[in-house]
């Protein structure tokens, strides 16, 4: 095995003369980039960026997207097979050889994508940089043998959670949830997720017209997606939204009424402000984030619909105990969504979790000096580690005797007993909605939700 070379040596520029080799270019760097942890950003924002850098039109921005999700998918195991035909193992001090040998050997086992492209291509890309340029015939050898061993390799996919979970979530659902509940968990992940949008109204019709089916959470889950979402009947009109049927829960939990007035903090990208907004809401929509709420804003010119946007930190808000309703979507590690962005696996760590628990605590108690009396309070997180969840309600009625827990019940929610916990808390997982009818299948984030009410 060669030399570890310089990490911060310049890459080569996009090229664009060789069909499709711009977009494993732009996949290959933001893997890298991730698994190298030189970004401290998100996958989605990492191929933004460098796919606007690189010019990539909408085919290739979607096979970029596709190669690199897949990668991070089924990580463990493609390092696994790929460990198991390197002489000295998998070089993860290397970590452009990783993601260049992990995208193209997805391409060979998952994706539909010609044999000769995924070799060829992927053996340009380590010619063309100069950190891997000695590896080239390496790359070659070790792509044309997966190639070669595609049948044995695809028949040991290994379990889902010891080859494709890091070891420290792993143990962690195991103890949270029980082996059986962490393997079903880990095996939802890989499934990937179907798109959920959230309607305006008439959620039976919109399921007709597009091909779906309504849950009976009221979104619409869509399995065959054959156009891009902004061109699917009634998306330019503004008669939905994309959201994730798990997302949308904490707002009707709030169930606020027309002309009730309502904090959404950290709001954006904005889903959540979009239900309370199209129930009559008065909304007050708070974010850090300027471009995030820049987004949600166009959103709401797209829909028909009105709030308070304002940039700016929630801790910074005036106690003034002035709302009938706050919504609390907390920062937190995103470990409930790795069905939709499982670089979070990856790119996270243990640590990260002890580092939110602290903040979350902090909004937690601001979003209650908010809430007039009588009103109520919504905590949520897209976590499924229970600090971040069932840990910090207990905390906080310790803390705040003057809010009492009001438990959700089934018909709130269609009926999903199931993802009511014996506090009477929200917490669905990846793996629930297996006894729902089977075209509506296909789990949910993880997310918790805690509902309280502040004592008259």
């Amino acid at each position: 095995m060669a030399t570890r070379r310089n990490t911060d040596a310049p890459t080569a520029p996009i090229d664009h003369s060789v069909a499709g080799l711009a977009a494993r270019q732009v996949a290959h760097g933001a893997v890298a980039d991730l698994i190298g942890k030189t970004r401290g950003f998100a996958l989605e924002d990492a191929l933004a960026q460098a796919g606007q850098a690189a010019g990539l039109d909408a085919a290739d921005a979607g096979l970029a997207r596709a190669i690199a999700t897949a990668t991070f998918r089924r990580l463990g195991f493609l390092r696994r097979v790929l460990a198991a035909r390197l002489s000295q193992g998998l070089p993860e001090d290397q970590p452009r050889l990783v993601a260049l040998l992990a995208t193209g050997a997805v391409q060979i086992l998952d994706l539909n994508v010609p044999d000769h492209a995924a070799v060829d291509l992927g053996v340009r890309l380590a010619k063309a940089d100069p950190q891997l340029q000695h590896l080239s015939g390496l790359v070659n050898a070790v792509l044309r043998r997966i190639v070669r061993e595609r049948a044995e390799i695809l028949a040991q996919p290994g379990d889902p959670l010891s080859d494709n979970t890091p070891d420290w979530l792993a143990r962690r659902w195991n103890a949270a949830y029980g082996q059986e509940t962490a393997r079903a968990i880990a095996a939802a992940h890989l499934q990937g997720a179907a798109l959920d949008i959230t309607v305006q109204s008439d959620a039976a019709e919109w399921a007709e017209r597009l091909g779906g089916v309504a849950l009976p959470t009221g979104s619409v889950r869509l399995h065959e997606i054959r156009s891009p979402v902004a061109e699917l009947p009634g998306y330019a009109e503004g008669q939905w939204w994309v959201q994730d049927a798990a997302a949308a829960l904490p707002a009707i939990l709030l169930g606020v009424k027309p002309g009730d007035r309502v904090a959404d903090l950290c709001a954006a990208p904005g889903g959540k402000t979009a239900q309370l907004a199209a129930a009559g809401a008065s909304v007050l929509a708070v974010d850090r984030s300027s471009p995030r709420l820049e987004r949600l804003s166009q959103n709401f010119s797209r829909l028909g619909l009105e709030a308070e946007i304002r940039v700016g930190d929630a801790l910074a808000l005036p106690d003034e105990a002035a709302f009938d309703a706050v919504l609390l979507d907390a920062p937190c590690s995103a470990t409930g969504t790795l069905r939709r962005h499982p670089d979070v696996a990856w790119t996270k760590t243990e640590s990260d979790i002890g580092r939110l628990i602290g903040l979350q605590k902090r909004l937690f108690d601001k979003a209650a000096t908010l809430v007039r009396p009588g009103g109520r309070l919504v905590y949520c997180t897209c976590s499924l580690e229970r600090e971040e969840g069932e840990a910090q309600v207990t905390t906080f009625l310790t803390r705040n005797p003057d809010f009492e827990r009001v438990p959700v019940r089934p018909e709130e929610l269609g009926g999903l007993s199931e993802v009511i916990d014996p506090s009477g808390d929200l917490r669905t997982l990846p793996a629930h909605l297996n006894g729902v009818a089977p075209e509506a299948r296909g789990g949910l984030d993880g997310f918790f939700a805690t509902r309280l009410r502040r004592k008259a």
